[in-house]
């Protein structure tokens, strides 16, 4: 056995099994998970969440446990399993589930954990209408529907928050259509994501204050987190929630009070009292007087 240097002599302390096994522990990092401590603001828990994300079960690339794993590991307190309900192109591959599954399976790993899951879905369709994601839904097979408008009442018949996703995909051109301006007037759109996976759209950040729609900002992750965004802590982006208790239930009710700030790149946007409370509380003040 030669001992490998790097930079120097590298300690092998694993603990002996037996004669002829040695385990090496700390090479491991599946129970490593960064510590980002966000104060709270105003009495509201800071919870970092990311609403949209992919699965091997629409047209992502891993299964259900691994998205909540890579959360758990980046910091996050909570995601939503949002897979497509159009484009599925590993259901020869999958059998046996339904357009719950995904979230069914996560969920299971997230209650091992104390990690919060929440069902959703992905409407998948071409412009006007664009991508919808539902979240807080009871059931997707019924928003499995020919018509787009139908789909989305399915979801808002479920008590779903809607939020429009990346407005500026496929054509890089963010226009709000007649569709959107009537589910926001009917209540049928809640939040609009200002910045997706990459992408940062500065026109929904106007709607989203003029017309009080909650600041969104997720991943719409299809890969691995490793494999797509820089390993810094938050690296990849997030939606604040200010939530008044860590739970599913004090998220939902935050984000149908609006109470979001999408924070991407090291960029906050959001409603202004909210960011004012947030730098307040992350800046440590005091008045020194002669």
């Amino acid at each position: 056995l030669i001992p490998v240097l790097l930079l120097g002599s590298l300690s092998l302390s694993g603990q002996i099994r037996n004669d002829e096994v040695f385990e090496l522990p700390e090479m491991e990092i599946s129970d490593l998970r960064n510590d980002i401590r966000i104060p709270d603001v105003d009495g509201f828990h800071v919870l970092k969440c990311d609403f949209h994300t992919h699965t091997i079960f629409s047209d992502g690339r891993v299964w259900p446990t691994m998205r909540v794993d890579e959360a758990w590991k980046d910091g996050l307190d909570a995601i939503a399993i949002t897979d497509h309900i159009e484009v599925r192109p590993w259901k020869p591959f999958v059998s046996g589930g339904d357009l719950n599954s995904s979230f069914d399976i996560a969920k299971q790993r997230a209650d091992q954990i104390g990690f919060i899951v929440i069902k959703g879905i992905e409407i998948t369709r071409a412009k006007p209408l664009g991508h919808i994601n539902a979240l807080f839904i009871t059931d997707a097979n019924p928003i499995e529907t020919p018509e787009p408008l139908d789909a989305v009442n399915e979801a808002y018949r479920q008590g779903a928050f809607i939020m429009w996703n990346h407005p500026g995909w496929p054509d890089d051109q963010c226009t709000m259509y007649d569709v959107h301006e009537q589910l926001i007037k009917e209540g049928k759109i809640h939040g609009v994501e200002v910045f997706n996976s990459a992408e940062y759209y500065p026109k929904a950040i106007d709607w989203c204050r003029d017309l009080k729609l909650a600041f969104l900002a997720n991943s719409d992750i299809h890969s691995t987190t490793g494999d797509s965004y820089h390993p810094k802590p938050l690296g990849r982006p997030v939606t604040l929630v200010l939530a008044k208790e860590r739970s599913e239930a004090g998220i939902r009710e935050a984000m149908f009070a609006g109470r979001t700030i999408a924070l991407f790149n090291d960029l906050l946007a959001g409603p202004e009292a909210l960011l004012t409370g947030l730098v307040k509380a992350s800046i440590d003040r005091r008045v020194i007087s002669s």
